[in-house]
């Protein structure tokens, strides 16, 4: 019986990241919680470029399997349930002889499908990898006083670079019509709507900037970074939790990730620039009350 270790070791990077996201919770420290999602999301991504994507993609698989087989006997299915020929899409070996529908879709399609398709792939995670690193630097080392020239460089990169990933998502996603397991349409419009939403952040961080507005330019740029980490991350972990929740429903836990995400990611975006905006009018009102009584 096949105990795959790399989704083992996967399990087990998300135990510690919980860990330290309730850490950042109490001690109001966000930044080990961050690093530890951008380095997490780097070997993920990267492993696409190193194995290919028929073997991520199975990797990729294998995490859902466990929890979207939970209670599941011997011979049983489910809607959302669906397997491959010969196994071929699981690294559980015999353990897991059903898989998520999408992820049976997912794995033939770029097992079996052409080459640009997978061109395409590599060329959405590679630059929206480029993206997702380069947005964190370029909020902690803001474009004020020296550092001006570099932010406005590497924001031209960044934007670039998110054109290119968002051209190749888009192209992607316009397939998806005839795919049932994904949600037929309603995957394609989904992703359309969610390259949408972060594209039409960062499109509006850009204007801002560029007529002179950084206040509003710092608004959307929170945003921006909150529906990637939506369309990333949350997507992910919403699919974690609602796949064996909705697995008697084809592709219904797919479409509420694809449509959610990323929106949610921008809500939550706005919460923690408002959280952060309060707490430093705070502590700046605390100072200006001590040096006044001084």
């Amino acid at each position: 019986m096949d105990y795959p270790l790399s989704v083992l070791l996967t399990y087990a990077a998300l135990v510690v990241w919980f860990g330290l996201l309730v850490y950042g919770v109490k001690q109001r420290r966000f930044g080990p919680f961050l690093i530890f999602g951008i380095g997490f999301l780097l070997v993920l991504n990267v492993r696409y470029f190193v194995e290919g994507a028929p073997a991520s993609i199975a990797f990729f698989v294998g995490i859902y399997d466990v929890l979207d087989n939970l209670g599941i006997a011997a011979g049983e299915g489910a809607a959302a349930l669906a397997s491959c020929p010969d196994n071929a899409c699981s690294v559980w070996g015999d353990r897991y002889l059903t898989h998520p529908s999408w992820g049976v879709a997912f794995y033939d399609r770029f097992l079996n499908g052409p080459e640009l398709r997978t061109t395409l792939l590599y060329g959405h995670l590679g630059f929206n990898t480029i993206v997702f690193v380069l947005m964190h630097y370029q909020l902690l080392r803001t474009g004020h006083g020296g550092n001006a020239a570099r932010h406005r460089m590497l924001g031209r990169v960044s934007f670039a670079c998110l054109t290119i990933g968002t051209v190749c998502a888009v192209w992607l996603a316009s397939e998806h019509g005839p795919v049932s397991e994904y949600g037929g349409p309603l995957s394609e419009y989904g992703f359309y709507f969610m390259s949408f939403c972060v594209y039409g952040c960062a499109v509006m961080g850009v204007a801002k900037i560029r007529g002179g507005d950084a206040d509003a330019h710092r608004v959307w740029m929170f945003r921006f970074i909150g529906s990637m980490w939506g369309a990333f991350w949350l997507f992910r972990v919403m699919l974690f939790v609602l796949g064996p929740l909705l697995r008697d429903y084809e592709a219904a836990a797919l479409l509420i990730c694809i449509w959610f995400s990323a929106p949610l990611g921008i809500l939550i975006g706005e919460g923690v620039r408002r959280y952060l905006d309060k707490r430093t009018t705070g502590v700046a009102t605390e100072t200006d009350r001590a040096t006044t009584a001084a």
